[in-house]
Order: structure tokens, then C-alpha cells, then sequence
């Protein structure tokens, strides 16, 4: 009697994202990653038609054009355009002190909702390249504070876990 087909499935599936993920298959068209400081970010705000509206979360930065209705001027989540905002994604704080980078004083649930947020962006626009900060050096490496937020990120998703049981 033979192997079920099923066996084969079970293998080739997480082999074929592993291969999607690490070679960006995803957004195959997708542009070279360039690094951003926040005065080049800054100025894709929506506010020159002549240049794409971005957004960063985490330090991605993504083009968000293609929702110029929502991220343009005048659109519900323009505060988001042309900066790293990612405390808003879960503070609902939308000005001053709201629109930052920083994540100090989250719990590990709402830092992973934020880690959720970009990966939502991932899915859904084209990643262009890294902002120059606190989560990416200048060479576009992760720094030590991205890596400390994922880790923070996955404590949360395993106590999220727990209180679902």
C-alpha cells in the first residue's frame, strides 16, 4: 500500500511559503528596497501628487498609493501618511505624542497587535524599504529594539493564547 497523497501536501505546503517568504514572492514586482530616512518619508505624505504616499510600521515602510482615499489628504488615516506612527495602530492616539515610533510602556498583547498591523501591510500593499531609526540601522539591518518588540510580540501571542484556553 502507498503513501497517501496527503503526506505529500503536508510537505510541499509550508516548503513552498518558506520559499515565498524568504525570496519575496509575495510582491514578486515589488520594487528594490530602498532605506528611508524620516525627512525622505516625511515628504510622501500625500500632500505632492507627484510622489507615492507611504507609511512605515515598525520601520517597513510601505506604498500606500493605492489607497489615496484613505491615506491622502483629507482621508481618514492620512495622519498616518509620510511617518512610523505605530503607537497609533493601537493607542487610537492619532496626534502630538500619539504619531511615534515608539512602543515603550505596551503591554506584550498590544505589541502584538501592532506586529499584527504589519503584517496586514505586508499582505496588502508593497513593501519598498526600511526606515533609518529606531528599528533599522543605516545599513537596514534590524536593531536591538526591533528584535526586543518581536520577542515581546510573541510573549504576547503565547498569553493570548493561554486566556483563549
Amino acid at each position: 500500500m502507498g503513501r497517501s497523497p496527503l503526506v505529500g501536501i503536508a510537505l510541499f505546503v509550508p516548503l513552498l511559503s518558506f520559499f515565498f517568504l524568504k525570496f519575496n514572492l509575495l510582491h514578486p514586482f515589488s520594487p528594490p528596497q530602498k532605506l528611508f530616512t524620516v525627512q525622505d518619508l516625511a515628504l510622501c505624505n500625500g500632500t505632492d501628487a507627484a510622489l507615492p504616499i507611504l507609511l512605515a510600521i515598525l520601520g517597513s515602510v510601505f506604498d500606500v498609493t493605492k489607497g489615496k482615499s484613505h491615506y491622502g489628504l483629507g482621508g481618514g488615516y492620512n495622519h498616518f501618511a509620510g511617518r512610523d506612527a505605530s503607537r497609533a495602530f493601537v493607542s487610537g492616539n492619532f496626534s502630538g505624542d500619539g504619531l511615534t515610533d515608539s512602543l515603550r510602556g505596551l503591554s506584550s498583547t498590544e505589541v502584538k497587535s501592532v506586529v499584527d498591523w504589519r503584517d496586514f501591510y505586508v499582505r496588502t500593499y508593497i513593501p519598498v524599504g526600511k526606515l533609518v531609526g529606531l528599528y533599522y540601522n543605516s545599513k537596514g539591518n534590524p536593531t536591538k529594539y526591533l528584535k526586543g518588540v518581536e520577542a515581546k510580540a510573541a510573549r504576547g501571542a503565547q498569553l493570548m493564547e493561554k486566556t483563549e484556553s
